[in-house]
C-alpha cells in the first residue's frame, strides 16, 4: 500500500512568510533610521505602525478563527500559544507607544531602545510561528480534514477587508515561491486578479514576473522593478 503523500492544507504557511520578511524589512529600516532626517524618520515609523498592525490583525485572526478550531477537538492545545498572544499584544502596545515617543522626540538614545525591543519582538515571533506551523498544524491535521480546513481558511478570508488585503499581498508576494505565488493569485476572481497582478509588477524582478505571468496565462512585458 502506498502512503498518501498529498501535503496538507497549511493555514499558517503564506501568511508566516509575509509576516516574517515584513518584520524583516521592517528590523532592517529601524537599525538604519536616520533620526536627523525628518522624512527618513517618519518612513520608518510608518512602516512600524503597519508592520504593527498587521501583527495585531494576524492575532486577532488566530484568536477568532484558528484557536477555536483547535480547542473544539484538541482541548488545550492551543493554550500555550494563546498567553503569548496576549504577551505580544501588550509589546505592541509597549512599541506603538515607543515610536510615538521618538516622533515626537527623536533621540539616539530612544532610536536604539525601539529597535532592539523590535529586534526581541521579531526573534520571538520567529519562534512563536515556529511552533503553530508545527504543533497547531499537526493538532488541526489530526482533528479536521482539508475540507473542514478550506471552509475555515475561507471564513478567514472573507473577515479581510480590501485595505487589510492589500497590505498583505505586499508582502506575501514577494515571500512566496513561485509555485505558491502562482496559485494565490491564480486563484482570485477574474476582476481582482488583475489589480493584483498589476501591483505584484512593482515587488517582483524580471525573472520572477515571468514566471508568474506564464503560470497564470498573462502576457509580462518588461519594466521598471524592485528586488523580489
Amino acid at each position: 500500500m502506498t502512503a498518501n503523500t498529498t501535503p496538507r492544507l497549511d493555514l499558517y504557511a503564506h501568511i508566516h512568510k509575509a509576516l516574517r520578511l515584513f518584520m524583516s524589512d521592517t528590523l532592517q529600516q529601524l537599525s538604519r533610521l536616520d533620526i536627523d532626517d525628518p522624512l527618513d524618520l517618519a518612513a520608518g515609523l510608518v512602516q512600524l505602525d503597519a508592520l504593527l498592525d498587521a501583527a495585531r490583525h494576524h492575532i486577532d485572526k488566530e484568536n477568532q478563527f484558528v484557536h477555536p478550531a483547535i480547542e473544539a477537538r484538541r482541548a488545550g492545545a492551543s493554550a500555550a500559544i494563546e498567553v503569548e498572544h496576549e504577551e505580544h499584544l501588550d509589546t505592541i502596545a509597549t512599541l506603538r507607544a515607543e515610536g510615538a515617543a521618538l516622533r515626537a522626540m527623536p533621540t539616539h538614545a530612544a532610536a536604539q531602545r525601539l529597535y532592539r525591543r523590535f529586534a526581541a519582538f521579531v526573534a520571538h515571533n520567529f519562534e512563536h510561528m515556529a511552533v503553530e506551523e508545527s504543533r497547531h498544524n499537526q493538532a488541526l491535521w489530526a482533528a479536521y480534514t482539508d475540507d473542514e480546513l478550506h471552509e475555515l481558511h475561507g471564513r478567514i478570508m472573507a473577515s479581510i477587508g480590501p485595505r487589510e488585503m492589500s497590505e498583505t499581498l505586499r508582502w506575501m508576494i514577494p515571500a512566496l515561491t513561485p509555485a505558491e505565488r502562482a496559485l494565490v493569485i491564480g486563484s482570485l476572481p477574474p476582476a481582482v486578479q488583475a489589480p493584483v497582478l498589476a501591483s505584484a509588477r512593482a515587488l517582483l524582478n524580471d525573472t520572477a514576473w515571468a514566471k508568474l505571468c506564464r503560470a497564470v496565462g498573462q502576457p509580462s512585458a518588461p519594466g521598471l522593478v524592485e528586488a523580489a
